[in-house]
């Protein structure tokens, strides 16, 4: 699913402070780049801390400080600007305009100056009146913005309520029938949808819909180590070796001791390797095709070796663009993207989940929750006999690995290490020594596995 040049959107958020707009604009765009859409955001609030600075009392945001206003209008105006260029010397296909837009005139000057330029525009406002969570949502996200650096938290907090009070005396909620909007209403209790048109901004929506903010936690597991591992073959529906039926056994006790005893239910593929390893844990348990490995076509079954001698090329060019390269008669991690899509809506609405899988199925989830790009997410580690715990939060993921004392190949191979030959029917690689690894993946023990930083987001006031 790719953007095209031709059809551009502008989502443009609409909330009081503290609604959760800025998290909303942060996952919205890493859905969209993670299904392969040019997006980007552009903050009014940066755009103002730039112009006027940080630590600005609540005052500067009165309805009757005209120095504040001008400021402030001064930064959307920048921020629309850069917004446009983006759209039409980038060739950007989503942007998200992240800032209040309270008033109908703000709204409207907006959506003219967009709509000129052939720019469809989907308002997004983000509506809550639950104290608690909005309280919740200043302690946890805006007191660690910029504008609050080294302020007490109680003094902090309290300007914050007051910045909000500016706010709302002008405030007025989207009613205007001739634009494009979806309303969210207290943290997705209710949706309000007007006029959205097109297959992209139907799926904004559907993923609109489909998000929820509460606290969660997701589980990763490959399946335990298999027989085609022990081989070096791809793909293929092996059961597990006797290391991989160790770690099956030994999974129950990992996840009592590391995930506790609150209510679970297990995913795993279709695949005999998975359902396997799954078999002792005493959960639910929910069999998803989606969540099988990548295809590997007419190499399924075969060793890394065996494919570079009969198709040379495909090998070569997978080790050019291993996102992009799809397996003859197979798929692509682009492919296994746009297929594991459904559930990653699932995730998104569910929480306290155990995903039994595979590494390039796991890669790709992961991807998505750490906010890793295409050229990174096919050099995710994905260790076996490891469950991975995620732990989302607004603009971060936090991760920890737990382990079982079970041995298994490492499936592991570093970037920019497939310039090899064959010698005595072996890969030897002219830069480092290596090690054979499962799965056609080769190991190259002295390469340090150095973590991977997730995309980074700022919140705006």
């Amino acid at each position: 699913m790719n953007g095209s040049s031709n059809l551009r959107i502008a989502c443009v958020m609409v909330g009081l402070p503290a609604r959760g707009k800025t998290y909303i604009s942060y996952k919205v765009s890493r859905y969209l780049t993670w299904l392969g859409i040019k997006t980007q955001i552009f903050s009014v609030g940066n755009y103002r801390r730039k112009l006027a600075g940080l630590n600005l009392p609540h005052t500067f945001f009165d309805v009757n400080n005209a120095e504040g206003i001008k400021k402030r209008h001064e930064a959307a105006s920048c921020a629309l600007n850069d917004m446009i260029n983006w759209f039409e010397k980038e060739d950007g296909t989503v942007a998200i305009f992240d800032a209040t837009n309270s008033s109908k005139k703000a709204r409207a000057w907006i959506n003219n100056a967009l709509t000129a330029r052939n720019i469809q525009v989907l308002f997004i406002e983000s509506v809550c009146e639950d104290k608690d969570i909005i309280l919740s949502n200043i302690k946890d996200v805006k007191l660690s913005s910029p504008d609050y650096c080294n302020r007490d938290p109680n003094a902090a907090t309290e300007d914050f309520m007051k910045r909000i009070k500016h706010y709302e005396e002008t405030y007025e909620t989207v009613t205007e029938q001739e634009l494009t909007y979806i309303k969210l209403i207290n943290v997705g209790s209710q949706y309000i949808i007007n006029m959205i048109r097109g297959y992209l901004e139907s799926r904004i929506v559907y993923y609109l819909m489909n998000l929820h903010t509460r606290p969660k936690r997701i589980w990763f597991s490959r399946h335990g180590e298999s027989l085609f591992n022990l081989e070096d073959r791809i793909g293929g529906d092996a059961g597990l070796s006797p290391r991989g039926e160790q770690y099956a056994l030994k999974l129950p006790e990992l996840v009592r001791q590391n995930i506790g005893d609150r209510p679970l239910t297990v995913w795993t593929s279709s695949m005999t390797r998975t359902i396997q390893t799954a078999r002792h844990l005493d959960f639910p348990k929910k069999q998803w095709k989606a969540l099988d490995e990548l295809d590997t076509g007419v190499c399924d079954g075969m060793t890394y070796e065996e494919i570079a001698i009969k198709y040379p090329d495909d090998f070569a060019r997978r080790d050019e663009d291993k996102f992009n390269y799809r397996y003859r008669g197979g798929e692509s991690y682009r492919d296994l993207v746009l297929r594991l899509e459904p559930v990653i809506m699932d995730l998104e609405r569910h929480e306290n989940i155990l995903i039994i899988s595979h590494q390039a199925t796991i890669r790709c989830m992961y991807a998505y929750f750490m906010g890793l790009s295409h050229e990174q997410l096919p050099y995710a580690r994905i260790p076996l006999h490891t469950i991975i715990e995620l732990k989302p939060k607004a603009f971060s993921c936090e991760e920890k690995l737990y382990k079982v004392d079970v041995g298994s190949v490492d499936t592991y191979r570093p970037k920019g290490q497939l310039a090899r030959k064959l010698t005595n029917d072996k890969f030897v690689s002219s830069m480092s020594p290596l090690s054979e690894g499962a799965s056609g993946e080769i190991v190259d023990a002295k390469t340090p596995i150095l973590p991977i930083k997730p995309m980074e987001a700022t919140s705006t006031c």
